[in-house]
Parts: structure tokens; C-alpha cells; sequence
């Protein structure tokens, strides 16, 4: 084990704050992540928090303001579960690295990404308890971690829209795959939203505020936001991210691993994110010029990814696997990243390449 009870083969980009991601074959273990391999994004250190002195503050655009401790949120409000697909907004981004340096960022592979039950409240529950006020558009989250590359220091947080922090899978959670959630995971609570970027899934929740207007602190309004690849960082410049873009990765073999001629059996994963769900992988073992079409595994519904596998009788020599999914909308994912490069790295959902070498 490794710090904070992560297994030895999570790739670890940075000790603090704690960056790491989860390797292709734990990801290919099954649909539901490991905890003790599931990838961890932080800004700042994992704050020291009591959860028996810990309380949620709710407020803004409210008829009575709360302040709610753990115990009470398991007594007043109903326990949900819902099974979702987690991702980084800079998933993959070392494949928009190769292509021109992106200082400062964190590169990481196709591993910024898992999928875990979440045990919790609904926050549509918690938020019905504190009577939203006429003129809420946005609800707000404020987290525990104080993060210093803020400009200025600030805690992390950040909003989503009113519409969907009112859906019934949108969670905050205390628990992860049957367990309590684990401090590094955002212990004694976290949001879950599924469909969007991990960003918007604050962990060491404080505070959440029913808004009119979305957040306005440097995390909704600096970062996490795509420029345009001339673009520089500041203030509402750029598109701010909210919904996962449809992705996919290959998970074995992988690249540049040299396999025995014959059958092959290639797996990965699809996650449509949003509203959408993966309706269809294909996979080439020639470069593109010819597709066949995936086995999708078990469907864990509607807020988590597929994973898929097809088997191919590969000839002796050099091969490049290449993939493409589709969702529900009949999107596909771009054929190049060269074209997606931007100055943060977000959203690299380009065909992932694998090469690999039969003998």
C-alpha cells in the first residue's frame, strides 16, 4: 500500500497535494473501481477535519438557513446509492502533452477516471429541507481544502446548475463501494454529480449555497474552463466545463507491448458523461482503414461507463489499435487530439492509439 491506503501500482503524479491515477489493468479488474486504486485529484492538502465536530451550513436564496451534522443528515433524510463514472477534466492530457508542452499541469494518462457506488443524502432532499427561494439558478459548494494556487488562497468550490442539483442521482455522499468514504476521497462528505467533471464533485463539502448566478470563485471562473489554443487563463476567459465529453480508452494491451501472435483479446472502457449514454465502440487494429464492432459488458446504468473487449487474430508484426465510440446523440469522438490541444489540457477525448508489436 501506498499513502492515504492506495495500492503500489497507482501511478502517483504528485505527493502534495496528492495526485495520482489508476493503472490500465486495475481499471480492466471490472466496471466497479477498486477503492484503494481509484484515481485522487486535489488542489491542496487533505485537510484535518473531526467528523464528530463537522457541519454542513446551508444558505443563500433559502427560507431558513441549516446547519446539519453527520448524524443528523443519516437520521432526518433517506439513504440513496447511485453507481457513477467519475472523470477529470484533464484525463488523457498527456496525450495533448506529446503534442506541445502544457506547463504546470498535472499529465495524466487515461487513468483520471473511475466508477464507484456512492452511498448518501440526496441533495435534492437536503435542499428542499432549506425552502429555495424564487430566483435560484445555481447551487453552489464550498470544500475544506484551502488551496494556496488560487489567486487568491481560496477553498475549493465551485456550482452547477439549479435544474440538476434538483435530480435525484446528484448525492452527497459519505460512503464509496460499501465502505465509509475515505479521507483522500473527501471525507465526511463529498458531492457526486454524476455526468459532470470530478471538479464539480467538491470534496470536504462545508457549504453549499443556492445561488442566482453561477460560482464566481477562481475554480468556476479561472480554472476548469477550455481556452482556445491562443487563449490565456483569466477571469470568464474561455468555455466553462461542466458536462463530461464523450471518451474512451484502451486499457490491454497497452502501448508498446509486445503480445504473442494469434488471438488477442483488447478491452477498454467508454464513458459517454452528461445526459447520454455509449451506444457503440468500434475498434481497428489497422489504423483506421477497417472497424469492427465491440462487445459492451455490464450496464451499471445510466451515470456509468461501459466497459468493452473484441478479440482479434493478430499476424506477426506491428499494429495500431484505434477506437472509436458513440453515443446516444450519435456523436463520435474526434479523430486527432493534434485538433484539441489546448493551453490546460482539458477534454483530450480524441481516438486513443495503441501500438503494439505480435510475435
Amino acid at each position: 500500500m501506498s499513502r492515504y491506503g492506495k495500492r503500489g501500482d497507482v501511478v502517483v503524479h504528485e505527493e502534495e497535494p496528492f495526485n495520482a491515477e489508476t493503472g490500465p489493468a486495475a481499471l480492466a479488474e471490472g466496471p466497479v473501481t477498486a477503492t484503494d486504486a481509484f484515481y485522487v485529484r486535489s488542489h491542496a492538502p487533505v485537510p484535518e477535519i473531526d467528523p464528530e465536530a463537522w457541519r454542513l451550513h446551508v444558505d443563500g436564496l433559502v427560507e431558513r438557513e441549516l446547519d446539519l451534522s453527520l448524524v443528523t443528515l443519516r437520521e432526518v433524510f433517506p439513504e440513496r446509492a447511485v453507481t457513477a463514472t467519475l472523470q477529470c477534466a484533464g484525463n488523457r492530457r498527456a496525450g495533448l502533452i506529446a503534442i506541445r508542452d502544457i506547463p504546470g499541469e498535472e499529465p495524466w494518462g487515461g487513468g483520471a477516471t473511475g466508477t464507484a457506488t456512492w452511498t448518501g443524502v440526496g441533495l435534492a432532499d437536503v435542499l428542499a429541507l432549506a425552502g429555495p427561494l424564487p430566483g435560484a439558478t445555481d447551487v453552489g459548494f464550498v470544500g475544506g481544502d484551502l488551496c494556496l494556487g488560487a489567486k487568491p488562497a481560496e477553498r475549493f468550490g465551485g456550482s452547477i446548475p439549479f435544474e440538476k442539483a434538483c435530480r435525484p442521482e446528484v448525492l452527497l455522499a459519505w460512503g464509496m463501494n460499501g465502505e465509509p468514504l475515505p479521507v483522500v476521497h473527501g471525507a465526511p462528505m463529498r458531492v457526486v454529480v454524476p455526468g459532470y467533471i470530478g471538479a464539480r464533485c467538491v470534496k470536504w463539502l462545508e457549504r453549499i449555497e443556492i445561488r442566482s448566478r453561477p460560482w464566481e470563485g477562481y475554480f468556476q471562473q479561472v480554472a476548469y474552463r477550455l481556452l482556445p489554443p491562443d487563449g490565456r487563463p483569466g477571469p470568464g476567459a474561455g468555455m466553462p466545463l461542466g458536462l463530461v465529453a464523450l471518451n474512451s480508452d484502451v486499457l490491454s494491451p497497452v502501448d508498446g507491448e509486445t503480445v504473442a501472435a494469434g488471438p488477442v483479446e483488447v478491452r477498454g472502457y467508454a464513458f459517454a458523461g452528461g445526459e447520454r449514454h455509449v451506444a457503440r465502440v468500434d475498434v481497428s487494429i489497422d489504423g483506421g482503414a477497417s472497424w469492427s464492432q465491440a462487445e459492451l459488458l455490464e450496464d451499471l446504468g445510466r451515470w456509468a461507463w461501459r466497459q468493452w473487449r473484441i478479440t482479434f487474430d493478430l499476424a506477426p508484426g506491428e499494429h495500431e489499435i484505434l477506437v472509436r465510440a458513440w453515443d446516444s446523440s450519435a456523436a463520435t469522438q474526434p479523430e486527432d487530439d493534434a485538433t484539441l490541444w489546448n493551453p490546460k489540457g482539458y477534454v483530450n477525448n480524441a481516438r486513443p492509439r495503441v501500438r503494439v508489436r505480435a510475435a
